[in-house]
């Protein structure tokens, strides 16, 4: 297969636009950057439309992976120089493979969740790394489900999908506004902690131990006031030194891993 030499090659124009948010908007389509990404939306069953491929980039075993499995895919495959995937790449870390993707649905009613659920939900977050880092923790955690709410952010955003290291395909997750996701909670029977600065359970304290919801508010805003019900619970991390909190990704993973610990003890 011959190689894409130009950066004005229309599908490499195309790919380039997705970059933007409204183009990804638009399109319905995003940018998979890197081998793990990739190998990781094939599982989940993402639907790729386009892959680029630069040979003497594909170094690391998982991008012979991803080589070795695209065939099955559908997808049309694109050789390109070395220039080309530079302008194609998104990140520094260029691996030799980068694909279009449509974008996968994320409505709350797809989500399906087990019998004993403990689901996440970010308000308003504005970096999209902040997105995929709390998806990784999530992923590491065993977490059942995410919700993103009023996001600033778009979710597939490519800075989510690489710092999520591609765990956001294999996550159940959906958008939605702060009052669906909340009735959605409400409607499942989680018992609702919001993570504050000032809340009045410390964290250690919250009993996790039964289908539940971790709320999560962006660092510059926190969270808004319809995380205030009754049936909410503030729960706080204390802080020892000058900082009044923790980067959200932080939190996320302390409130996470608390709440694998209270599920692991005897009897539970």
């Amino acid at each position: 297969m011959p190689s894409i030499t130009s950066l004005q090659n229309p599908h490499v124009k195309d790919a380039v636009k997705l970059r933007d948010r409204r183009h990804r908007q638009k399109q319905r389509r995003i940018l998979i950057d890197g081998a793990r990404e990739l190998e990781r939306a094939i599982a989940a069953g993402v639907r790729l439309m386009e892959v680029f491929v630069c040979e003497p980039l594909c170094r690391s075993d998982e991008a012979q992976r991803v080589l070795s499995i695209l065939p099955a895919t559908g997808a049309a495959v694109c050789a390109v120089a070395e220039p080309v995937f530079d302008k194609l790449a998104f990140g520094e870390r260029a691996e030799g493979v980068l694909g279009v993707a449509q974008m996968p649905a994320a409505t709350l009613d797809r989500l399906r969740l087990p019998a004993f659920p403990l689901v996440a939900v970010l308000e308003r977050i504005e970096k999209p790394g902040n997105i995929g880092a709390v998806l990784r923790s999530a992923d590491g955690a065993g977490v059942s489900a995410m919700i993103v709410a009023d996001a600033r952010t778009d979710l597939y955003n490519p800075n989510a999908i690489r710092a999520s290291l591609g765990t956001i395909f294999s996550m159940p997750i959906a958008e939605a506004t702060t009052t669906e996701a909340l009735a959605w909670l409400r409607q499942h029977g989680l018992a609702i902690f919001a993570a504050r600065v000032n809340g009045s359970i410390a964290y250690s304290q919250a009993d996790f131990r039964q289908p539940a919801a971790i709320i999560l508010g962006s660092e510059s805003q926190g969270l808004s006031a319809a995380w205030s019900g009754a049936d909410v619970a503030a729960v706080r991390i204390a802080m020892r030194g000058t900082a009044d909190s923790l980067n959200v990704s932080a939190t996320a993973a302390v409130l996470f891993y608390e709440a694998i610990r209270q599920r692991a003890e005897p009897g539970k």
